[in-house]
């Protein structure tokens, strides 16, 4: 079939297996999708109604046996455009492929919604399949995650993926702002700047009409601010802080925040309310140090973008790659980004080898990290070697480290290691029936 329809000028890809077809649909976003309806992993009319419920509008024809008709035509009930009775033959193929691609109504543009991020780690395609998932909905996003990891990126995304993405986006950073400031920024008001007109200022909430409003690091919002965003998102409350009236549905909000929000709601620092209101549906960005598998390919795209039109082109050596890939990037895609440029503005060849990278990341030598950097290091550190020796067994893990179950998953969850992402493949995943004292 991929011989028949690649000669027929249609692009093809092909996936073993139900999951690996969604996580190809979600890097490519195809027209049209063609599955069998007996499949180990997931049977076909479950892959069906996965795929319709993540996109509506892709087409989907599957393949059956004689045995199979009326699961053809349960799936056809299930949304399916059609069935074809295998052996396909080439007429039929090709003439059931055109008509259902001349039927779709999925729209190309959709397809590049994720091009600006770059990944092929299973941990990334796992967050971007949610990410995809929420950009179908109009319920606020909350992007946790350290600095540095693409939070904006992802939010930028998310958008260009909705029904709102040829509206605005508009992004506000609520990190060293002052809150009179903020508050102007956000809900707009009279502006006491000199030599302006005096007419009211749109806030953000405003300009973003209809589109999406980017909250940076809604953490270190003031309590005030807090309380006034809280009554602006209450869809039974309508702001009277403007001469503007804001409904809740105009504005779809996303959020990112590198600290834990919890914590500080628990601390009377963060409004109980907004939490509730702005964490509908959370994705937790995971930082460098948990998909090292990304970096030849992030450091491969930041040599583009770091090369100026007409400049000589330089790569990395295979040493350097290596070296660059087991080195721990505490400020996470962004400082690898900075690496990169600052290493193809200074290196003299075009080849950047090891030793030079060497120098580059040795910086000045005087400069050790504080302690709060340096004991939070060691115990993440700590907590993923003990989940590596126990392939992902949270109760084992603890009893290394002579802790109870409930401690240790405080731990784990202080420091955002994640117990799923040292599960060997094939585990059965049960619940350990093991006591500990505090049980």
């Amino acid at each position: 079939m991929v011989t028949r329809l690649g000669a027929a000028d249609y692009a093809v890809e092909t996936a073993d297996g139900a999951q690996a077809a969604l996580d190809a649909c979600v890097r490519s976003r195809p027209n049209l999708v063609i599955t069998d309806l007996r499949m180990q992993d997931m049977d076909g009319l479950a892959f069906l109604k996965e795929l319709k419920s993540r996109w509506p509008q892709l087409t989907v024809i599957v393949l059956t046996a004689h045995g199979t008709i009326s699961e053809a035509v349960q799936a056809t009930q299930c949304g399916a455009f059609g069935y074809l009775i295998k052996p396909v033959g080439k007429e039929e193929l090709l003439g059931q492929v055109q008509r259902a691609t001349e039927g779709s109504t999925f729209t190309l543009t959709d397809g590049d919604w994720r091009a600006n991020i770059v990944s092929r780690s299973q941990l990334m395609e796992d967050r971007l399949g949610i990410a995809n998932r929420a950009a179908g909905s109009d319920e606020p996003v909350l992007i946790t995650g350290e600095n540095g990891t693409g939070k904006e990126l992802l939010a930028r995304a998310i958008h260009a993926a909705s029904a709102r993405r040829e509206k605005p986006f508009v992004a506000v950073s609520c990190r060293n702002t002052a809150a009179h400031t903020l508050e102007s920024e956000l809900f707009g008001g009279q502006s006491n700047e000199a030599g302006d007109s005096g007419e009211p200022r749109e806030g953000a909430l405003q300009r973003a009409h209809g589109g999406t409003l980017l909250l940076d690091e809604i953490g270190d919002l003031s309590i005030t601010l807090q309380i006034a965003l809280a009554k602006s998102l209450d869809k039974n409350h309508i702001s009277s802080r403007t001469s503007m009236d804001v409904k809740r549905s105009d504005v779809r909000l996303i959020c990112t925040t590198s600290r834990d929000l919890k914590p500080l709601m628990d601390t009377g620092v963060f409004l109980h309310e907004l939490y509730y209101q702005v964490g509908i549906l959370p994705i937790e960005i995971p930082p460098l140090g948990r998909r090292r598998e990304d970096i030849p390919l992030l450091v491969s795209h930041f040599l583009e973008e770091a090369t100026e039109a007409g400049g000589q082109k330089k790569i990395y050596s295979p040493k350097a790659i290596e070296l660059l890939a087991t080195t721990d990037w505490p400020g996470n895609v962004r400082q690898l980004f900075d690496l990169v440029k600052q290493n193809v503005a200074l290196s003299h060849g075009n080849i950047m080898t090891k030793e030079f990278v060497e120098k580059s990341l040795g910086g000045d030598p005087t400069i050790i990290p504080s302690y709060d950097e340096a004991r939070e290091k060691f115990s993440r550190d700590y907590l993923a070697n003990n989940l590596q020796r126990t392939a992902g067994n949270v109760t084992q893990a603890a009893r290394l480290a002579k802790r109870t179950r409930t401690d240790f998953y405080k731990l784990l969850a202080r420091y955002r290691v994640h117990p799923d992402d040292f599960k060997t493949p094939g585990s059965t995943g049960r619940k350990n029936t093991d006591t500990d004292e505090d049980d």
